[in-house]
């Protein structure tokens, strides 16, 4: 079932969006090297509890932090700890809140220093893909547009798109229906609907598409160990088109 969110549930996710961005334009200011991802971390749970939100991740499953920091070819569910950004590095930084019982996502990757010209991008290809997905999203598309949009723009720029993960519907829970391919299936998908909140999150990859996951249970790495990026909006689908929650 996909729910559909009233206008005063909107109402408290575009709040809590708001929030959110707030939190990520604050981590941005830390992107330097020698921080520790740890440094990231603490600084989020700050910032969340000073919002009065909490971290929609900190024990989901076990996690055991409140953000996902993933540098270089680790693709996504990174663990911060005692690592420092280094120069050249890419760092994906992957946050979700939740407050007033609703929850809202968002990831973003940063350079550290100045990657060399293939990280630099890719970083710049998955931020397009990210935009393209916004564009296809509107009441009475497929959601089989965000895919061809994601994977069309990703594959004509000589990169490849994760298929292990994607996105979802987000609302009173932090993963709800529908599932958010951002490759093309057999099957296009559900039709969307005004009120539909989405987050659309392309993961794309400089090497091949495959992803290993690490010991640890949650740090996904390319299996290739080449070079990943990760961008994330929640979306509300709205009769004029989408409305990015997380801008």
């Amino acid at each position: 079932m996909i729910s559909r969110k009233t206008r005063e549930e909107l109402k408290v996710m575009v709040g809590l969006g708001s929030v959110l961005a707030r939190v990520m334009d604050e981590l941005e200011t830390m992107i330097a090297p020698g921080v520790l991802t740890q440094d990231l971390d603490a600084r989020a749970l700050r910032l969340m509890q000073l919002a009065g939100v909490r971290s929609a991740f900190k024990g989901y499953r076990g996690y055991p932090a409140n953000i996902c920091v993933s540098l270089n070819e680790e693709v996504v569910h990174g663990i911060p700890g005692r690592r420092p950004l280094r120069p050249g590095d890419i760092a994906s930084i992957d946050v979700g809140i939740e407050g007033h019982g609703y929850f809202v996502d968002m990831a973003k990757t940063f350079a550290v220093g100045t990657p060399d010209d293939g990280r630099l991008r890719l970083l710049e290809v998955t931020r397009g893909c990210l935009e393209r997905a916004v564009a296809a999203v509107g009441p009475g598309k497929k959601l089989s547009c965000i895919a061809e949009a994601v994977q069309g723009h990703a594959e004509a720029n000589g990169f490849s798109v994760v298929r292990d993960f994607v996105g979802h519907g987000i609302g009173k829970a932090l993963h709800e229906e529908p599932q958010i391919p951002n490759f093309l299936t057999q099957e296009p998908g559900p039709v969307l609907g005004e009120g539909m909140v989405l987050a659309v999150e392309p993961m794309i990859n400089a090497g091949a598409p495959e992803v290993v996951v690490l010991s640890d249970g949650w740090t996904a790495v390319t299996k290739d160990g080449r070079a990943s990026a990760h961008f994330e909006h929640t979306i509300a689908v709205t009769a004029h088109g989408a409305r990015v929650l997380t801008r």
